[in-house]
């Protein structure tokens, strides 16, 4: 009986070991491990005390299954309830975790675990960090801490700001070139913000854009940034010949040789994205080429053409999907402006809202968007009164920081307004399209 007693004993105590101890691990090992996990638990916030405790609680009520697949069903589960990380931490968590001034090593470490942005850095909990980073719980938490102030929003007087521009004049604007409208705008095409031009279809959108793309690559001496351009194409409408044509008649003396012409177009980086989705992933993903190419100049024509093609805002839920959409974009892209003190154009299109109201939402006229022409009659014989607004509605009127309209005057002749500017008035100029692009009449 005693013999049978020591036995049970025995059974029991290796029983509950078994429990405590993770499956596949070896013994004292396994259990070190557990230890050491609780410890750390120990150290961190709430939420992660509960998370971790659930994996344990997993672990034993579970002994049989192998550790990997009970924290696959834990993912999972804290993944389906879990706000999307863009939304909690914000765009600026996007950044590459190399910019972060992490060391080269423990960069490469973490991009083969997929974890290359601050995002997915400051999305794991500690112990997965200590896990990935083969580091400490204290160390851990530095790295935290320095991951966090990378992305975070840098403050800034107004003084610092004012000295960066006079300091170096060429990082503030992009000069069109056209120098009445340079003039109203304080220097151009402002750097570190969004700058849409919008009009009807034929009238210098894409013409506009193109210009710019050349002016973009000219020396700093010219009025130029000396930089790269990525032109994301949602029409189709870019042209390689175009660019060559406006380059070579705008800047004769300076593109004076076939090798200078294609030592340009080298230089313009096109991308052909048909869906909101990819232009979406395209603009998140610019970064890296942001660097490695030398990229000073951002442009997307249309951003209008995607969106409208996709969503249908007399459909429900629709109307929320394009301004989340519509937010995000813009909010990447601003980003982007900023981080790299660039500028950024897009182009939109143009919808009509007739006085009746029977035509548009409400959501779609702003003061800014009005380009106060008449459009159409009745059946009647009436005039219908109305206005032809900027697409998109006012909650992108408001993510973009500079609006420049074209339109119509006649046959020959068309008109440029400034109509939304944080440094110039309303202001009104007529052009022409020409073999050099766009040409601002006297």
């Amino acid at each position: 009986m005693a013999g049978i007693q020591e036995d049970s004993g025995k059974s029991k105590d290796s029983a509950s070991s078994e429990e405590w101890r993770l499956p596949g691990a070896a013994p004292g090992k396994g259990q070190e491990g557990c230890l050491v996990g609780v410890l750390a638990v120990g150290h961190t916030h709430l939420v992660q005390k509960q998370l971790a405790s659930e994996t344990a609680w997993t672990c034993w009520r579970q002994p049989s299954r192998p550790v990997n697949a009970v924290n696959q069903d834990l993912t999972k589960k804290r993944e389906s309830s879990r706000i999307p990380p863009w939304k909690r931490l914000g765009v600026m968590a996007a950044k590459k975790l190399r910019r972060a001034r992490l060391s080269q090593e423990l960069c490469e470490r973490l991009s083969r675990h997929q974890i290359t942005t601050c995002q997915d850095f400051l999305c794991l909990s500690f112990l997965e960090l200590m896990k990935v980073t083969g580091q400490s719980y204290y160390d851990v938490q530095k790295l935290l801490c320095k991951v966090s102030r990378a992305c975070a929003p840098k403050m800034q007087t107004a003084y610092e700001m004012k000295l960066r521009k006079s300091v170096n004049p060429s990082s503030a604007f992009l000069s069109t070139t056209l120098h009445s409208l340079d003039k109203v705008l304080h220097g151009g095409v402002p750097c570190g913000s969004l700058t849409e031009i919008t009009g009807p279809p034929g009238c210098g959108k894409t013409q506009f854009c193109i210009m710019t793309s050349v002016l973009a690559t000219l020396p700093v001496s010219m009025g130029g940034l000396d930089g790269a351009v990525i032109y994301i194409d949602t029409e189709s409408a870019f042209s390689a010949e175009r660019l060559i044509e406006i380059a070579g008649n705008r800047f004769p003396t300076y593109f004076d040789s076939e090798e200078k012409l294609f030592c340009m177009t080298r230089s313009i980086h096109l991308y052909r994205e048909l869906t909101c989705g990819s232009v979406l992933k395209r603009i998140m993903s610019l970064e890296e080429e942001i660097i490695s190419k030398k990229v000073k100049l951002i442009i997307i024509d249309s951003i209008a053409s995607v969106v409208r093609k996709e969503f249908d805002t007399k459909l429900q839920g629709n109307l929320i999907e394009r301004s989340n959409f519509l937010a995000r974009g813009a909010s990447v892209l601003k980003y982007l402006a900023e981080e790299f003190s660039m500028p950024v154009i897009l182009t939109n299109q143009i919808t009509t809202s007739l006085s009746n109201g029977l035509s548009i939402e409400a959501d779609l006229v702003s003061p800014a968007d009005d380009l106060s022409l008449s459009e159409g009659a009745s059946g009647s014989g009436k005039r219908e009164s109305g206005c032809v607004t900027a697409a998109l509605g006012n909650t992108w009127s408001h993510s973009v920081n500079t609006r420049l309209i074209l339109q119509y005057h006649d046959l020959l002749t068309r008109q440029l307004l400034v109509a939304k500017s944080p440094v110039a008035p309303f202001s009104a100029f007529f052009y022409t399209i020409e073999k050099s692009g766009l040409v601002l009449q006297d």
